[in-house]
């Protein structure tokens, strides 16, 4: 096997300029703080739950039930765990039509004005949510549905517009082994989210939404005075110039110089086509483009996986093995680990292939098998790291991959030569109906398996447990249970 030249002799490294790696890291960090505020309310669920319940069923505190109602939500932790898992379903949903919408506004707009008001108006409604609402004790589900909603809506403007601008300054050179180390992004970003929220937990959940949001909103500011969204924004020549002297650029966009020592004065024409010839297209011609279907479903079958990890596995360890809240988040912090070198390393096999669908092919069957390990972890913290890493490989790979380095080839096509402004409509296809297979799998777990009888009657201030029957066969946690004896 030929080994592929853009890897011989450092040909990939110098090819960028300190403008690349500017662009590369404020990319990189402006999606990992998104991601970190999405992981921080994964972290605190067994806080928020414990929150929104009554106190350990205390029954030898008498206070009315108009006091405990104004304060709780919920009667049992059944119930605030079914409405936490409302809230991801919610937020999923909402977050996959914002995608499709912000594919569309981001080839239209200013990416980074898009990028940035996200980042700030997401940071707001998070610290809305997890921390002012706790701060005024007010609790209630229709807020909390609307706020969900919302953010949603405004942490889709993250992806697609950033996929777009690394698409802008990074050519299909390489960009396996390139976008598979970038999109380590959202990786990065759980393990920053599980990293302050597990700071600052002891203090209330509430101070790790209240971190998580100022960070996120410093950031914003940052890419809005920071970020160039490609390289004709300071006078250099875009990546279609440069990919005419690389030796698989087998899909140009515009037919530009082939000289290189006219880069200059064809930069100057090649603006001018930009100015009267670029145009974004359409939805409908999007969804029509090779591979771009096939990619989407593909992901929403790979993101339902992903996302079920990504929502509940700190509050998994947390309830199956009886461990401490803050050291399920740190734990939790493996799976991404192995998403990190999955999607680099499989990037990078990749472009030494040329071909990226086998590597995904045999890795995600190799996925299965993983799968079925890590479900039969003993309660062994090293152990389940292990196989927590080894899944995360297997299945947050392929992941990245499909979201950032197929999105972009699939964004840059020739059939596409006439528009350069494809890449973000393409990533919010792939990304958005990879969330709405996430969302449906969020839905499909929150269908009753088995409905639990209520344990609480008002006869009294905290209520008294009766029908304690039902609690042998139905799936209640083993606290809940203790108090409850049969």
């Amino acid at each position: 096997m030929a080994w592929p030249s853009i890897f011989q002799r450092g040909t990939l490294l110098s090819q960028f300029s300190h403008h690349h790696v500017v662009v590369f890291l404020l990319t990189f960090f402006s999606y990992s703080l998104l991601h970190a505020s999405r992981k921080t309310f994964s972290n605190v669920k067994v806080s928020i739950s414990k929150q929104w319940t009554p106190s350990a069923f205390n029954t030898s505190i008498e206070l009315p039930v108009e006091i405990w109602s104004s304060n709780h939500l919920f009667p049992s932790a059944e119930e605030a765990t079914l409405f936490l898992g409302t809230l991801d379903t919610i937020f999923l949903f909402s977050y996959a039509v914002g995608l499709f919408i912000s594919g569309i506004i981001g080839d239209r707009l200013n990416l980074r004005w898009v990028l940035s008001f996200g980042m700030c108006s997401s940071a707001l409604v998070v610290f809305v949510f997890g921390t002012l609402t706790e701060w005024l004790h007010f609790y209630n589900k229709g807020l909390y549905c609307s706020l969900w909603i919302v953010n949603g809506l405004l942490q889709s403007t993250g992806w697609p517009c950033v996929v777009a601008v690394m698409g802008n300054w990074f050519g299909k050179a390489g960009r396996g082994v390139v976008f598979g180390l970038w999109s380590a992004c959202a990786s990065v970003g759980n393990i920053l989210g599980a990293c302050l929220a597990s700071s600052v937990l002891q203090y209330g959940y509430e101070y790790a939404f209240l971190v998580t949001a100022a960070v996120q909103f410093a950031g914003g500011i940052i890419i809005f005075f920071g970020l160039l969204v490609s390289p004709e924004e300071i006078g250099l020549p875009g990546i279609e110039a440069e990919e005419n002297f690389e030796e698989d650029s087998h899909r140009p966009l515009i037919s530009g110089a082939e000289n290189e020592d006219e880069a200059e004065p064809n930069y100057s024409i090649q603006e001018d086509k930009t100015i009267t010839q670029v145009k974004a297209i359409s939805f409908y011609q999007a969804c029509c483009l090779p591979g771009v279907i096939a990619y989407s479903l593909a992901y929403a079958c790979l993101k339902l996986v992903n996302y079920s990890f990504f929502f509940w596995l700190p509050f998994y360890l947390s309830n199956n093995f009886g461990w401490k809240e803050a050291e399920a988040d740190k734990l939790s912090i493996w799976y991404d680990v192995g998403g990190i070198i999955g999607g680099t390393l499989q990037g990078f096999i990749s472009d030494v292939l040329q071909k990226r669908a086998p590597v995904l092919a045999l890795s995600l069957l190799l996925a299965i098998g993983s799968l079925v390990g890590y479900s039969r972890s003993p309660n062994d913290k090293s152990i389940n790291a292990l196989l927590m890493a080894v899944t995360g490989f297997f299945i947050g790979g392929p992941s990245n991959m499909i979201s950032s380095a197929i999105s972009a080839d699939l964004g840059r096509q020739e059939l596409i030569q006439g528009s350069s402004e494809a890449l973000a409509t393409v990533t919010g296809i792939v990304d958005g109906t990879g969330s709405i297979g996430a969302a449906v799998g969020q839905m499909r777990k929150l269908m009753p398996r088995q409905k639990v009888t209520d344990c609480w009657s008002h006869s009294n201030a905290w209520g008294e447990l009766i029908r304690k029957e039902d609690l042998r066969t139905t799936n209640v946690p083993r606290e809940t249970r203790a108090m409850c004896p049969v």
